[in-house]
């Protein structure tokens, strides 16, 4: 017999429903569902990877490509991954210069989450002989012992030769 964490599931809504939200519109955080954070007094890393990101040039139409790569360290909620990748979806047909969706992403994550860090990366494949990718963070404002447990985890996950290898 399956058991159950204690995780809250209450408020999600598109994770097992087989509804999905109309992409049409674009990105927006609206897309994004987020749960509890079971561990909020403990600073640790969440990392997502969307390796197969797609979006058009706002000049020329033409797609671009690439990874794009979130990592932080949660307060009070994580972001629900099903949510997220449809998040990703949306950026499909929507138009817009890589830096701008590397500082989107992360604003909608700050909206959404209010984690104490956060760090997206655009890692976009070469078009025209030029890769671009765009790194944009933020630490959010936490009393000092905070403050310095969540940046000594950032500091652990940067040291890692390759965080994702066993």
């Amino acid at each position: 017999m399956p058991t159950r964490s204690q995780d809250e599931t209450r408020n999600l809504h598109i994770l097992g429903t087989g509804r999905l939200p109309a992409l049409e519109g674009g990105p927006g955080v609206g897309l994004l569902e987020s749960f509890p954070n079971c561990y909020p007094r403990r600073p640790y890393v969440i990392s997502i990877s969307f390796p197969e990101f797609t979006s058009l040039c706002p000049v020329t139409g033409q797609p671009d490509c690439g990874t794009i790569s979130v990592e932080y360290v949660p307060d009070k909620l994580c972001v629900e991954s099903k949510s997220f990748k449809l998040y990703m979806f949306a950026f499909r047909n929507h138009q817009s210069f890589m830096e701008t969706i590397t500082n989107t992403v992360l604003e909608d994550l700050r909206e959404l989450l209010a984690p104490c860090w956060c760090r997206v990366k655009g890692l976009f494949a070469p078009r025209g002989g030029t890769r671009i990718h765009v790194f944009a963070e933020e630490f959010k404002e936490m009393p000092e012992e905070q403050n310095q447990r969540v940046r000594e985890a950032v500091r652990a996950w940067r040291s890692e030769t390759d965080p994702h290898r066993p």
